[in-house]
C-alpha cells in the first residue's frame, strides 16, 4: 500500500477521533446536555462554569489527549523517515505528519460530522498538538507551551476573559513551532518547500481555532462575553468539599451559599 494512502487513512482516522466530544459525554453521564447550558460550547471553560472546576479539568485533560495522540502517532510512525526537498535538504518527515494528523483531530473536534458539524472550540486539542510537537523537539521548546499555559491562566484569573486567555495559550507555541522549523531547515537563498507546507498547516490550525471563537470576540467587543471566574470556581470547589465533609448531599438544581460554618441551601 502506498505510504500516501496510509497517511490519508490515518488523517481520516484522526478526524473521526476528534469527533469524540468528551464534554458532551461527561454532561450526558450527569443527565445534562452542556450544549444547552451557559455559552452552549461543549468545551473546558463552559464545563467548568456549569459542573465545577474538577469536571472542567477532566474535560481539559481528555481534550488535550485528543490532539496529542494523533500528533504523537505522526511522530512515532515517521520520525525515522527522511525526505529530500527540491533544495536538496534532508527533512524529517514526521514534521509534516505530526501537524497533519493533529490538524485533522482539531478539525474533527470543531466540525464533527457525527455531531452535525457542531463541536467545541478546539483549544485544548490544539494545546495537546503543540505539547507533543514541541516536546519531541526538546524540552526547551516544550517549555514555551507550559509558559503560555501559565500566562493564559493568570490572564483569565485577573480578567475573566476565557476566550482571550485561550488565544494566549495556543498562539505563542504556534509561532515557536514555525521559528523552530525555520531555524532548523532554512538556508540562504533557498526555498524549503516542506517548511512552507508545514508552516501553512500551523497557520490553518491557528486560524480555525480563532475562527471558532469569532462569536466570543464579538461579545468581548460588545462587553457581553460570558465571564470565566477562576476565583468563583475555586470557591465553589471549596464549598463543595465543606458540604461533603459535613455529610450533606446536594442536587445540581440546589443553590448553595456558605458563610462561615453555616449552610444556606435553596432549591430553585
Amino acid at each position: 500500500m502506498s505510504s500516501w494512502i496510509v497517511i490519508a487513512i490515518l488523517s481520516v482516522a484522526s478526524y473521526f477521533f476528534g469527533n469524540m466530544n468528551f464534554a458532551l459525554i461527561i454532561s450526558k453521564l450527569k443527565n445534562k446536555d452542556i450544549r444547552t447550558m451557559g455559552s452552549g460550547n461543549p468545551g473546558t471553560l463552559n464545563m467548568s462554569r456549569n459542573f465545577g472546576l474538577m469536571t472542567g479539568l477532566l474535560t481539559f485533560f481528555l481534550d488535550i489527549l485528543k490532539g496529542a495522540l494523533p500528533t504523537l502517532l505522526g511522530w512515532l510512525l515517521y520520525k525515522d523517515i527522511y525526505v529530500v526537498d527540491i533544495s536538496g535538504v534532508s527533512i524529517q518527515f514526521s514534521n509534516l505528519t505530526m501537524y497533519l494528523f493533529g490538524l485533522c483531530a482539531v478539525l474533527g473536534h470543531i466540525y464533527p460530522i457525527l455531531l452535525k458539524f457542531k463541536g467545541g472550540k478546539g483549544i485544548a486539542s490544539t494545546i495537546g498538538l503543540f505539547l507533543v510537537s514541541e516536546l519531541v523537539a526538546g524540552w526547551p521548546w516544550g517549555l514555551v507551551i507550559f509558559m503560555s499555559l501559565i500566562a493564559a491562566l493568570i490572564f483569565i484569573y485577573l480578567t475573566e476573559f476565557g476566550a482571550m486567555g485561550s488565544f494566549i495559550a495556543i498562539t505563542p507555541p504556534a509561532i515557536c513551532s514555525a521559528i523552530r522549523l525555520h531555524l532548523k531547515y532554512s538556508l540562504p537563498q533557498q526555498i524549503i518547500v516542506y517548511e512552507i507546507v508545514i508552516d501553512m498547516l500551523i497557520l490553518v490550525i491557528c486560524f480555525i481555532t480563532w475562527f471558532a471563537h469569532r462569536k466570543n470576540i464579538e461579545r468581548m467587543l460588545a462587553g457581553d462575553e460570558h465571564p470565566t471566574s477562576i476565583k468563583e470556581m475555586l470557591v465553589k470547589l471549596k464549598n463543595k468539599r465543606k458540604l461533603k465533609k459535613a455529610g450533606i448531599e446536594i442536587e445540581p438544581k440546589e443553590e448553595i451559599k456558605l458563610e462561615g460554618d453555616k449552610f444556606d441551601i435553596k432549591i430553585k
